[in-house]
């Protein structure tokens, strides 16, 4: 390519050296002069390292053409040309090489990395029920429902026109705003349907989501709400009250139907309210709870009651559970309800013995075991995010608005 830039295109390499030799005033190329117009009219390797030793030896044909033989004045351009042509391809080379060559990452600190590697360790439920307050930051569930966290969380007010929440000491009353909207929507609507004053609002998440160290697997992404089968009393409850106050079971001793001392068609509409409402995935009651409904409710009018599931215990609250919001691709969906409404031979197997038997005690969760590692890798930095504004509900509860 050089050859032609300095000697013309188009002609052969003996052609070049007679216009060449012409041009100069000679009637052919001394022999040394020859060797170098060769090489500088020769093809060039694409290997570096032959770049460099081909240079060498063209520089020597150069010093041995300067001893008695002079070069032509028109030679010396030519070649002054071809020379820096050559360093700059070979500059170019060499820059690339550079490029290409690993350079080693500073030594990490190993002191920071033993920190990261013990808390990835150490029990979530711990961890996440030491946070106190929810990240900065907008809202977004990340995970699966027994096994995430919530970024930018929120809180429900413990009190509400047509709400009380219940067990406040928990400080679970957080859940990403899509929760929110819905009980405050919700308790509303509830209230007219029942002939209530209100619902009372179990366990929501809590400010961070995260594994619980007792009563539940899941309420994790702030998704989750426990919504209890008592009327709101039309009264304001106390901190106390809140902390101590158990709910109505609707569900007998032997576990196989509900307790007529406490069943209410009011009952019905509360489960039946929860269920229709479009932004809800699951509402989760005891077996005994799901067989009634699927006795009572007319044959015709059942599209509510897929949504309505059977699950250990839940015999005093129904448990809501809302779907991935739009903003949170991070959260998994739960698979969808088998169709039908689940009044068929599925139920039957809710009432075997050996279900019957199980005991869940009150203050434990299997969610209890799972460690930071287990869970999402975006959890370790929502647990160790700033945390954003200091709660207006801490303490005791506010007068009723």
């Amino acid at each position: 390519m050089f050859a032609h830039q300095v000697f013309g295109r188009g002609k052969s390499a003996l052609g070049q050296k007679q216009t060449f030799a012409v041009q100069n005033g000679m009637s052919a190329l001394p022999p040394k002069a020859d060797v170098a117009f060769d090489y500088l009219t020769g093809p060039l390797t694409n290997n570096f390292a032959l770049k460099v030793r081909e240079f060498v030896s063209y520089l020597r044909v150069v010093h041995n053409l300067g001893g008695p033989l002079r070069m032509p004045k028109s030679m010396c351009k030519r070649v002054a040309v071809v020379t820096f042509l050559m360093m700059a391809l070979i500059c170019s080379a060499a820059a690339k090489n550079a490029i290409s060559v690993h350079v080693p990452l500073p030594p990490s600190n190993p002191l920071k990395n033993a920190e990261e590697q013990k808390q990835q360790n150490s029990n979530a439920s711990v961890l996440f029920s030491g946070k106190k307050l929810p990240t900065l930051g907008r809202a977004v569930a990340i995970g699966y429902y027994p096994s995430g966290c919530l970024q930018g969380g929120v809180e429900l007010p413990i009190t509400g026109p047509t709400w009380q929440v219940m067990r406040v000491s928990r400080n679970r009353n957080w859940g990403h705003p899509e929760l929110v909207n819905f009980l405050e929507h919700f308790a509303p609507i509830a209230a007219k349907a029942t002939g209530w004053h209100g619902i009372l609002v179990g366990d929501m998440a809590q400010p961070r989501g995260g594994p619980l160290p007792f009563g539940h697997k899941s309420h994790q992404i702030g998704l989750d709400v426990d919504i209890w089968f008592m009327p709101m009393p039309d009264r304001l409850l106390s901190k106390d009250q809140r902390d101590n106050i158990s709910a109505s079971n609707l569900v007998a001793a032997d576990g196989k139907q509900i307790n007529r001392e406490n069943w209410s068609s009011a009952d019905i509409a509360f489960i039946r309210t929860a269920a229709e409402q479009p932004e809800v995935e699951r509402v989760l009651v005891n077996a005994a709870i799901k067989k009634e409904l699927c006795r009572v409710e007319s044959n015709d009018d059942k599209s509510w009651m897929s949504k309505v599931r059977p699950w250990y215990g839940h015999a005093d609250h129904i448990h809501v559970r809302l779907k991935c919001p739009a903003d949170s691709p991070d959260c998994r969906a739960q698979p969808a309800v088998p169709s039908g409404d689940g009044c068929d031979k599925s139920l039957n197997h809710w009432f075997a013995d050996w279900i019957l038997r199980l005991k869940i005690p009150d203050n434990s969760g299997s969610a209890k075991g799972l460690k930071l590692k287990d869970l999402p890798p975006a959890c370790a930095a929502v647990l160790n995010a700033p945390a954003g504004p200091t709660s207006a509900n801490m303490g005791e509860p506010s007068d009723a608005r």
